[in-house]
């Protein structure tokens, strides 16, 4: 079991329409980072999402409407940036995530000395590692960021992930709304902070189902990759 961070830390939990597997989520996070809160953020689920993550011990962030994955995290960096939070670990609601992995991106952020540690799949060959389209459409993306942000990123879509006091800061205000988990890396670039990866396992959702399928793979990828370029040619944001 990991005993938790001396910093105050923040499992940020994405939601929307999750209730077969939010509970089993929370209660993982806190049996293996029990001196962490956990915050759900409540995409507009039509669902009992929010009464079962409340029901399971987290505090519940209510949208008015769905946002998106990106405007949910926002909100959740908001959050851990106004309360004072050290460290935000975002976790995904639908159990592809192992909280007991959770150690290992805290002890990258520690070690590594970097402001995000991601969750890769693709060290090691451990774990789950989704269909061959998606694979194949992650490896393209890997080899995109890893030119623009000048280092080796194998899993840029991972959403499993750890950030320091300055990437609370950084997101809170800027954070990428559309596909944040790529974007995001070429945002940590620009405003030269610094990204990690460590090797996880991942598993299988456990309830519900992915909103891209097998026909919005190729959309999806060409989508990215528009995103990704215009990303690299705005002007990076001023941090204090």
């Amino acid at each position: 079991m990991w005993a938790g961070a001396k910093e105050k830390t923040l499992v940020i939990i994405p939601a929307y329409n999750e209730e077969g597997s939010v509970g089993k989520v929370i209660e993982e996070v806190k049996q293996y980072l029990p001196g962490a809160d956990a915050l759900v953020v409540n995409d507009g689920s039509s669902d009992h999402t929010p009464e079962k993550a409340g029901g399971s011990g987290a505090i519940v962030l209510n949208l008015p409407f769905n946002l998106g994955i990106g405007g949910a995290m926002q909100a959740g960096y908001q959050y851990a940036f106004e309360q004072g939070y050290d460290i935000a670990i975002q976790v995904d609601a639908d159990g592809q995530h192992d909280p007991k992995e959770i150690g290992k991106l805290l002890k990258a952020l520690e070690e590594k000395k970097v402001d995000m540690a991601i969750g890769s799949r693709f060290i090691g060959g451990i774990g789950y590692r989704s269909s061959m389209m998606r694979r194949v459409g992650i490896t393209i993306f890997s080899k995109v960021i890893s030119i623009i942000v000048r280092q080796k990123i194998t899993d840029p879509t991972s959403g499993f992930r750890a950030a320091s006091r300055r990437a609370i800061q950084l997101f809170a205000s800027e954070y990428p709304q559309d596909y944040p988990e790529p974007e995001v890396l070429v945002l940590l670039h620009q405003c030269h902070l610094k990204i990690g990866e460590v090797p996880v396992g991942m598993n299988e959702r456990s309830a519900g189902a992915s909103s891209i399928t097998k026909t919005k793979s190729i959309y999806y990828m060409v989508k990215v990759l528009l995103a990704i370029f215009v990303d690299y040619f705005k002007k990076p944001p001023l941090l204090e």
